[in-house]
Order: structure tokens, then sequence, then C-alpha cells
């Protein structure tokens, strides 16, 4: 089965061995700068709380004194060869909107929890269902170790929840969201290797086979209404570093949708 083809109708596939050592090598030196910030700043959260993510990785809070390697950064995730394959994949605009990097959590007290991704937004689930086979949000995981870190239930890219998914999810009718769900899948990665899967399927991170994870995931998708509010422009290259970045397909649509949405706040003030 061919990748265009496994998306289509399991919602995820994988491009083995799709990014070289060097590039691995280099996106990890970056990652691991910002990482390592974040903590420093973030760390009574990531105790307390149990983060297992960040976001926003391209934010130039983390590149103070070193704005080069934020071009460098939005090169390495955006290039040629993925910028290609994502076209042939899905042969639609597509655009960046955030990076997220996912961790296990501080300790292993917490569990994985099923989710789709605008779950926790304040869009209601009724909408998200009516909206679901007009979206396409998406994840490319990009992973810095290797990792079984993730698990998908298949196909819920093209339909919404059966009645057990439901309870689950929302931990209805006295059921966990950490339990376990029918005809799940886990996905096993190595650097190297990309997932790319849709952010609005059933799927949940996985923390028990993993001793360590550390995985780089891009936020890309095709410009719908419920999700373009949610774009920060501060994670997008500014009107100078645009001007540096070669491959730039991606970054010119974003900047489009978010001052699109700042002319149409305006509007209202």
């Amino acid at each position: 089965m061919d990748a265009r083809t496994q998306f289509k109708h399991q919602g995820h596939t994988i491009l083995k061995q799709f990014l070289g050592a060097d590039e691995i090598q280099q996106i990890t030196r970056i990652v691991n700068r910002i990482y390592e910030q974040w903590r420093a700043e973030n760390y009574y959260a990531l105790v307390e709380q149990q983060l297992i993510n960040m976001h926003s990785l391209t934010h130039p809070q983390y590149f103070q004194g070193c704005g080069q390697e934020r071009i460098e950064f939005f090169e390495l995730i955006a290039s040629v060869k993925l910028t290609h394959a994502m076209q042939h994949l899905f042969n639609t605009e597509i655009y960046f909107h955030n990076t997220q990097l996912f961790f296990n959590p501080h300790n292993n007290e917490k569990q994985p929890y099923w989710h789709r991704d605008l779950q926790y937004s304040p869009i209601t689930d009724a909408v998200q269902e009516a909206e679901h086979n007009n979206m396409l949000s998406l994840h490319i995981r990009i992973p810095l170790v290797a990792e079984k870190g993730v698990e998908l239930i298949p196909d819920t890219h093209n339909r919404w929840d059966t009645e057990l998914e439901k309870n689950v999810r929302f931990e209805l009718n006295g059921h966990s969201n950490s339990e376990a769900l029918p005809d799940s899948v886990i996905i096993e990665l190595h650097p190297g290797d990309i997932l790319i899967f849709n952010a609005q399927m059933i799927h949940r991170g996985n923390y028990a086979l993993n001793p360590t994870r550390k995985a780089l995931d891009l936020c890309l998708g095709k410009p719908h209404p419920l999700v373009e509010g949610f774009l920060d422009p501060m994670g997008l290259p500014t009107d100078e570093e645009i001007n540096h970045i070669h491959n730039r397909t991606w970054y010119d649509l974003a900047r489009e949708l978010a001052a699109t949405q700042s002319k149409n706040k305006s509007a209202y003030l």
C-alpha cells in the first residue's frame, strides 16, 4: 500500500528513513537548546502538572541573540523534499501552523489519554463532527530518539466516535480516557522516519514503552475557519526573515492567513 492510499484509508502513513542523519543531527541540536531553555523556565509546571509537551518552538523568545539559527530552523523543518512529499500526498495548499515537542511525563503516574486535537478547544464536539470531513489538520512527527510513542485508531479520520469511543474520550458512564480501545495501533519509529497523521483522528501518546521520548511534531494543515484563528503570528517568520528562507510556501500561506485574521479583528475594534 502506497503512502497516499494508506493515509486515505487509515489516517496515517510512515515515510521510512525520509530524513538523513545530518538533518536529524541539525534539528536535534536546535531542539535540545530550546528544550533546555523551556525546562529551566517551566520546571515547576513540568513536575506539578506532569506536562508531556511544549509548543511554539519557533517563537522568537527561544532565539534571542541567535536570529540566524531561527532562519536555519525554519528551513530545516520545511525542506524541499518534505514540502514536495506533502504536496504529493494531499494535492492541496498546506500551511505551517505550529510546532510541538513531546516527551515523557516527569514520573509514571500520568496515564496517556485518548483525544482528538480540537477536543480541548472552545469548539463544541457537535461542530467538530459536522466539519470533520472538511478539515485537514496534520501532525508530522519527527522522532529524535527511537520510540513507540503514538497510538492511533485507524479510520477515525473518516468517521466520528462509536459509543464506546465517545464514552472513553469524555470519561462518561464510568469510563476513563486512558483505558484500552479496540483496533488501536502503536506506531514504532526510528530517527529518520516521519509519521504523518490526521490530528483529528482519535489518538494518544504512549509513555510506558519508551524509557525516553523526544519527538518534534510539525503542525500543518489546509486552511479552515475552525482552526485558522489559533494561528499565532509570533511563531512565523518576520518580514525580514522570510526573505532569507528559500522554501517558503508553507510560511507564505500562514503569514497571509495571520494577516487576514489580524485585519478581521481590527475591523471589530
